[in-house]
């Protein structure tokens, strides 16, 4: 069948509590691409995605269950998150499809994170204690990275989208340029060869009788 799903597998294994995915492809036109992950029941996921370049910056996306029940679906959307907690366990799919285009590559970045972030220090959810000094400076500073990261991945995300739609205006006004040039070499030989009929001598033709 045409556009179908060219798997690829994140990850052979189960996934352990926590851990996650970030990758960036490029998505034909007429074209499906489908990932696969497998995952324990109760775990949690969260797919985010974004569309860098490409025609109008969207795409269809649509998730999965291991029964083949669609519990998340858009379309032409440009960036997106869906955050769920697997009720059965088995391999879960996401897909991205710009089967709607006829002529627009796509490029895609996805973040596909799964369980809940271990706490940053031992038995932090059954203390009774507060935190020491020290140990909120540790959580601060680890909310801060996070933050970060969080920031880093929007800007560069930003950068790549604006870089495109400014190598696509270099292109438009280079190719316009080109145009006005030769419209305008045109309408200057057009000009000089009008104005040369102007003052061009036209001589009498021959043919007078003879006496």
């Amino acid at each position: 069948m045409r556009g179908l799903v060219l798997g690829l597998v994140l990850c052979a294994l189960r996934v352990g509590p926590a851990g996650g995915t970030e990758l960036t492809f490029e998505l034909p036109d007429s074209h499906r691409q489908c990932f696969h992950q497998e995952l324990g029941r109760g775990l949690k996921f969260t797919l985010d995605y974004q569309v860098i370049t490409g025609g109008h910056y969207d795409v269809d996306c649509y998730v999965e269950d291991p029964n083949g029940r669609t519990i998340y679906k858009e379309t032409k959307k440009q960036y997106d998150s869906f955050p769920h907690r697997a009720e059965v366990e088995g391999v879960y799919t996401f897909c991205f499809s710009n089967e709607f285009s006829t002529f627009s590559h796509k490029t895609i970045y996805f973040d596909f994170q799964v369980g809940d972030e271990p706490p940053i220090l031992p038995d932090m959810s059954n203390r009774v204690t507060a935190l020491t000094q020290m140990e909120s400076a540790c959580v601060t500073i680890h909310e801060a990275l996070n933050t970060v990261i969080d920031s880093q991945t929007h800007y560069r995300l930003r950068e790549a989208q604006d870089r495109s739609r400014a190598e696509d205006l270099n292109g438009r006004v280079s190719y316009w340029s080109v145009g006005e040039t030769l419209i305008l070499f045109v309408v200057s030989i057009g000009q000089v060869m009008l104005l040369k009929s102007f003052f061009t001598e036209k001589r009498p033709g021959s043919g007078g009788a003879g006496t």
